[in-house]
């Protein structure tokens, strides 16, 4: 069995390694044309698949001495009056860096960049939660997403 603390902990190194970490990350470009990134440290694995650009969806997936222990969904995508798309992935790979260690499934509660705003409100345990993120331009919203997830597998 594993430990919450420790799969919180793995999750924030995981995320950071992985989007968050922009070009430098290791991506893989699926026959089905969705992206792969894979992030694996002592009994853990990170699978994070998804699809898209624009809009986009995917899911990550932790295993834990080759279980599957957690899963998370996603939805999004940038509001198509948006020029500049790269500018609302910029402020978004930023904001989840900074992903919180007590509540690991985006970006931090709130997160300003110049006009840019990123809010993630979000409820529930990593049992059980969900949320999801805006980000802001001047006030007006240019971005969303939201997520769904929680511990998988459990009972035995």
């Amino acid at each position: 069995m594993f430990d919450k603390e420790n799969l919180k902990k793995f999750l924030v190194k995981a995320k950071r390694a992985t989007y968050a970490a922009g070009d430098s990350a290791q991506k893989t470009i699926n026959d089905d044309k969705s992206t792969t990134l894979i992030f694996e440290e002592g009994d853990w694995k990170y699978h994070d698949n998804y699809f898209g650009g624009e809009p986009y969806g995917g899911r990550e997936v932790v295993f834990f001495k080759g279980q599957p222990v957690y899963i998370m969904t996603y939805y999004g995508q940038v509001d198509e009056t948006v020029s500049d798309v790269k500018k609302v992935y910029g402020i978004l790979m930023s904001a989840l860096k900074l992903i919180p260690e007590e509540k690991p499934y985006r970006g931090p509660k709130e997160y300003r960049k110049g006009e840019l705003l990123y809010v993630n409100n979000f409820t529930g345990e990593i049992d059980n939660f969900s949320g999801e993120e805006i980000i802001k331009e001047n006030g007006k919203e240019i971005y969303h997403a939201k997520y769904i997830g929680g511990l998988v597998d459990q009972r035995r």
